[in-house]
């Protein structure tokens, strides 16, 4: 466990309308997780319970090596918190902010704060209430960054942001990835960012991970084949399909446990293979989420 920044262990919360209910999740020392929920399927009160703003009812959680919420105090020196909603103090500046945090983190970086600030284009003496909403996320993951942490929890951090600045904290945070002991979850329902910058893939859905393996784990398991039957023909029983489409004479079948043999398996069982679609990230979280309602209520 020592090569893991954040392990939860049968984790659970539970709220009058809401159940997160045995939480199992690692994220390995260097990484990049991204972690993929709709609105409303729990990553907010994991990551809350993870940086110990709110109290887990069952379970353990330790974070770099600290267990919450009881040792919060020390993992927080090395924790960087960025949130879309995050708000800083309108009436400051960028530099007032920065002064005040300064003698907090023992490993400020000062002159890595005023680089970002260049890259990110944002001045220094200008108070925070006057920055657009996407400056005042890069002034976030600037206060953040300039830290130096060794995890960076991100919770939507991209909501909102124009093309032009999700690229720039995209990049960044590629950038942070270039020192191998620093770890990144970033939590977002937007699959095209996680799947641009993330090594490790967890899915969340109504409380519960429903889905957790390597990014390309995730991209060469899960395929579309889309076949051609004869006259009365069946559609193949093929391991690992979850959802069935298209029609009865051309069936689309996804599956989450794909491999080449299956072509020939359904040439052999009278199937023509048309087509065998590799599927997004989107897609497959799409396609998860739905295979499990359907056995839940089935």
């Amino acid at each position: 466990m020592n090569d893991l920044s954040v392990h939860f262990d049968g984790v659970g919360k539970r709220y009058p309308h809401f159940s997160l209910e045995n939480i199992h999740l690692e994220l390995p020392t260097g990484s990049i997780m991204g972690f993929i929920g709709a609105n409303g399927a729990g990553k907010s009160t994991t990551i809350r319970i993870l940086m110990g703003l709110v109290h887990q009812d069952e379970g353990s959680v330790r974070v770099l090596g600290h267990s919450m919420p009881a040792e919060q105090a020390a993992a927080k020196l090395d924790i960087g918190f960025v949130s879309e909603d995050m708000r800083l103090y309108g009436q400051a500046t960028l530099a007032w902010h920065m002064d005040f945090l300064r003698p907090i983190y023992p490993r400020w970086d000062q002159s890595y704060a005023e680089e970002l600030a260049r890259r990110f284009d944002l001045k220094l003496q200008q108070k925070i209430k006057g920055l657009s909403h996407g400056q005042r996320v890069k002034a976030a993951l600037l206060l953040a960054l300039a830290r130096s942490p060794r995890l960076l929890v991100l919770d939507e951090p991209t909501t909102g942001l124009d093309p032009v600045a999700r690229v720039e904290v995209l990049d960044e945070l590629m950038a942070v990835l270039a020192d191998e002991d620093r770890t990144i979850l970033f939590s977002s329902h937007n699959t095209l960012d996680v799947e641009q910058i993330s090594d490790q893939i967890t899915f969340i859905d109504r409380g519960r991970i429903i889905d957790s393996d390597d990014k390309e784990a995730f991209l060469d398991r899960w395929r579309r084949l889309r076949l051609v039957l004869p006259p009365d023909g069946v559609v193949p029983r093929l391991p690992g399909v979850v959802e069935v489409g298209g029609s009865s004479r051309l069936p689309v079948l996804t599956t989450n446990r794909y491999e080449p043999v299956m072509v020939s398996v359904c040439n052999d069982l009278g199937a023509t293979v048309q087509a065998v679609d590799s599927m997004t990230l989107e897609e497959i979280f799409v396609a998860n989420v739905h295979s499990r309602r359907e056995r839940l209520t089935a």
